[in-house]
């Protein structure tokens, strides 16, 4: 059994590297296909970082166009699913694992639907905010294979007309790692970072349905957070439709002592999450994470709307005062406190094992490539 795993994002990397290397500690055969924003310098060229740990990566392709609109947003999909067809026909897998909303794994779902190349997707059937909600619902559509992360995830799969044979609730794998310690030590990342509790961790993705008021959200965010002494640490937003805004604003709000990165590792990453005061923006890690290590989030704006949300979650608009008065309940000793018996409605920490015993199991024929509808 050979496994194709699609990799476009940091994110999506900390869906799959946990299933990967049970992979690897398995002996099975895999290969990564790199896209977007994993193969840009700009976004801190995180196929070279996946290399450097020894996983195999047997494509890198380009899609990505400069402009940071909706048009080049969806034409750069259109050139991504002519150069991955190309993969699918030179690699031939068994099957081709995705994970989570975005564009480019919706086209990785259409192109093994229109090959017969069995799909199988990861956290399959949550509910987003913006385009992303939409796209993981349409890669539903094309997939063979849903490994849900909980009951609410499972339910929805089944009342979008998914035969129940295809649904697996198997938790968030990405938490595995939170599980099993993978992370940065705290004095490790305060000699490296010069950094110093408390501190927040802060992640603002572009809202592309309102790229327009893009600026304008970084700013109300900039100014909350002027509003606290802590320490801040930015990490730089992801490639969508409006991104380059909010990348510039970020910059441009940017105080002395503020730390900036366009992209960490993720085990640094991780280290980073569990020792902030709180996380702050519209990041998914903020409620899928987050909740594992008992720390508090201040979600943002509509980016993450309808999303299942644990104890540690505080929302938020796009208003100063309303943000600033966020982020005071969520670093309050009070609310700290009640979060010691914060549980992740994503999962337990053991999923990967789950994903690769079923995948391992599954009977690829007629059955699972040709789709029903149930209704």
């Amino acid at each position: 059994m050979k496994l194709l795993f699609l990799n476009g994002s940091r994110g999506e990397w900390g869906y799959i590297r946990p299933v990967i290397r049970r992979c690897v500690a398995r002996g099975i055969d895999y290969a990564i296909c790199a896209t977007n924003m994993t193969v840009l310098s700009g976004y801190g060229s995180l196929v070279d970082e996946i290399k450097r740990d020894g996983f195999t990566v047997s494509d890198e392709l380009f899609m990505s166009l400069e402009g940071g609109n909706h048009f080049t947003m969806a034409k750069s999909l259109g050139i991504f699913l002519s150069s991955f067809i190309d993969t699918l026909y030179r690699v031939r897998p068994n099957w081709i694992v995705l994970a989570g909303d975005r564009g480019e794994q919706l086209v990785g779902a259409m192109a093994g639907a229109y090959t017969y190349i069995p799909v199988a997707h990861i956290q399959a059937g949550e509910r987003s905010g913006n385009i992303d909600g939409v796209t993981r619902h349409a890669i539903a559509k094309f997939a063979h294979l849903h490994f849900a992360a909980n009951a609410d995830a499972a339910e929805r799969l089944l009342r979008l007309g998914e035969e129940p044979f295809r649904i697996h609730q198997v938790g968030a794998p990405q938490l595995d790692e939170l599980a099993d310690g993978s992370y940065t030590p705290w004095d490790d990342l305060a000699r490296r970072f010069e950094i110093a509790r408390p501190f927040l961790l802060v992640v603002q993705h572009p809202v592309t349905e309102e790229m327009d008021r893009a600026a304008e959200q970084v700013q109300a965010l900039a100014a909350a957070l002027a509003r606290f002494p802590f320490q801040k640490v930015w990490i730089l937003p992801n490639n969508d439709a409006g991104g380059q805004t909010v990348r510039r604003e970020v910059l441009r709000a940017r105080r002395s002592g503020t730390l900036v990165f366009e992209n960490l590792s993720r085990a640094d990453y991780l280290g980073l999450l569990k020792n902030c005061a709180a996380i702050v923006g519209n990041s998914s890690s903020g409620l899928l994470e987050a909740p594992t290590f008992h720390v508090p989030a201040v979600n943002i704006g509509r980016r993450q709307a309808d999303r299942l949300q644990g104890a540690n979650v505080v929302n938020a608009p796009f208003e100063p005062g309303a943000i600033a008065a966020a982020i005071e309940r969520a670093i309050s000793p009070e609310f700290r406190d009640a979060l010691e018996s914060c549980t992740n409605p994503y999962g337990d920490g053991r999923s990967s094992e789950r994903i690769l015993d079923i995948l391992i199991n599954t009977r690829v024929d007629e059955r699972l490539l040709v789709k029903r509808i149930t209704y």
